[in-house]
């Protein structure tokens, strides 16, 4: 069966006390929409329609970013979860599928949850998804007879039994769509809050004859971020299943509470993480890799059996085919190094092609920024650049070729050649005494 998501992202967050929408702060560097959008991007949906409210240009811009497909709509005022969803209906008013509606502020539900739901909307006419929780507090409860969900009753309704129950609401629902739309249109607003309530339409739908149920997943899954502190605890357990995935997987990780990984971090069986590592997006790292201490990558991809660090940054576009090595701070943007080449100290390699089995010495720099232009730096295989050159880019050095330590190559240098590029060293005979007395004098005159 078809199936349409519908994601509730319109909120403020006014606890967050800041100018960005809520569901745009950021866990495992993703914004929050993000992750709830993967996760029901699992399910293979027909249509995904996000509900936008308050910074709608930017919940838009982020969603699209991430799915192209993504339709928004947006709510104009926020009068409850009942009215976001209605805002999906005249999108979704010839669909034929189920409708599924997710939180852009509950990011952790899992796609084996999801798959539960969608299970059970086979046998019943609407699936809530509740939550066992150590402490109910002033959660919605759910109220079971059986497998049949009679009703959702909210705290402040409830009475002393149902505040004891511990089953609770995570606002998460599944049903027919032209069903759920038809149970919305039904909700009144007749509360304290003047709002209309998604978990209405479950005592709506038994007034009708309609089945309800209720899949129950992990506490942990239903999370809600409203403030720092919240995101704060959210990003904590993103990284702690993070870590366990990935030593799950096969991944050694030293020190495994420094090490910090983002939504899409791959990494492959036997690499060795040491401590205060770093991944940014985009990141893939292949088997059999060590990724050395204090290095940040981003958006690069590491080769089987590469070394890379420690106190190494591999920024956007880093490309290290096998058995690379990237030593102490050295610093690769939008280059290929390729099988075996070394970069192993104080470097720069910026916008670039190594050859395989080429050494680059220290203190290396790809000149290749000239304020306006970026320019190509090409070094061919079992090349040798001595210490401290500047390769001014556009420039190409030829395979076997060398440079002379302090180099500064502005030309290319043909395959197998030395090229020195350096001024003729001049020594002044005692004036640097000369140099030293006169300044000297100058500083106790207070010159």
């Amino acid at each position: 069966m078809s199936i349409a998501l519908v994601i509730l992202a319109a909120g403020a967050g006014t606890r967050m006390n800041s100018d960005l929408p809520k569901v745009l702060h950021r866990i495992g560097n993703a914004p929050m929409l993000v992750h709830a959008m993967k996760a029901g991007l699992a399910l293979d949906p027909a249509r995904m329609v996000v509900v936008a409210g308050y910074g709608a240009d930017q919940v838009s811009a982020a969603a699209r970013d991430w799915d192209e497909a993504a339709e928004i709509v947006v709510q104009q005022e926020q009068l409850g979860t009942g009215h976001a969803v209605a805002q999906a209906a005249p999108l979704l008013t010839s669909f034929e599928g189920d409708a599924l509606v997710l939180y852009g502020d509950t990011p952790f539900i899992s796609t084996e949850t999801l798959e539960a739901m969608r299970e059970a909307r086979l046998r019943h006419d609407v699936v809530v998804l509740g939550f066992e929780a150590a402490d109910p507090g002033r959660y919605g409860r759910l109220v079971m007879a059986g497998e049949a969900l009679e009703r959702i009753v909210e705290f402040k309704d409830a009475d002393a039994a149902e505040r004891q129950i511990t089953l609770c609401n995570s606002g998460v629902v599944c049903a027919d769509a032209a069903t759920l739309f038809s149970l919305i249109a039904a909700v009144g607003n007749d509360n304290a809050a003047g709002e209309y309530y998604l978990t209405d339409i479950v005592q709506i739908a038994r007034d009708r004859g309609l089945s309800a149920t209720a899949v129950t997943c992990d506490e942990a899954e239903t999370l809600g971020v409203n403030s720092r502190d919240q995101l704060a605890a959210a990003e904590a357990a993103f990284q702690a299943r993070a870590r366990a995935t990935a030593m799950e997987d096969g991944v050694t990780l030293t020190a495994p509470d420094t090490v910090f990984f983002s939504h899409d971090t791959v990494i492959g069986r036997d690499t060795e993480v040491e401590p205060n590592v770093v991944f940014g997006p985009e990141v893939t790292v292949e088997s059999g890799a060590r990724i050395r201490a204090f290095s940040h990558l981003e958006g690069c991809h590491v080769s089987r059996g590469a070394i890379v660090g420690p106190f190494a940054r591999l920024r956007p576009g880093a490309e290290l085919a096998e058995d690379v090595h990237i030593g102490n701070f050295v610093e690769i943007k939008a280059s290929r190094i390729d099988r075996g080449a070394k970069v192993n100290h104080l470097t720069y390699i910026g916008d670039a092609e190594v050859g395989e089995e080429t050494n680059i010495g220290a203190g290396t720099i790809t000149c290749n920024y000239d304020g306006v232009f970026k320019h190509k730096t090409r070094i061919g295989a079992r090349v040798f650049i001595g210490s401290d050159t500047m390769l001014v880019a556009p420039v190409s050095v030829g395979d076997d070729a060398m440079t002379a330590t302090g180099a500064v190559i502005t030309a290319d240098v043909e395959p197998g050649a030395l090229a020195i590029a350096r001024a003729k060293q001049v020594n002044k005979p005692g004036m640097a005494r000369k140099l030293f007395e006169i300044l000297r004098a100058k500083k106790a005159k207070g010159g």
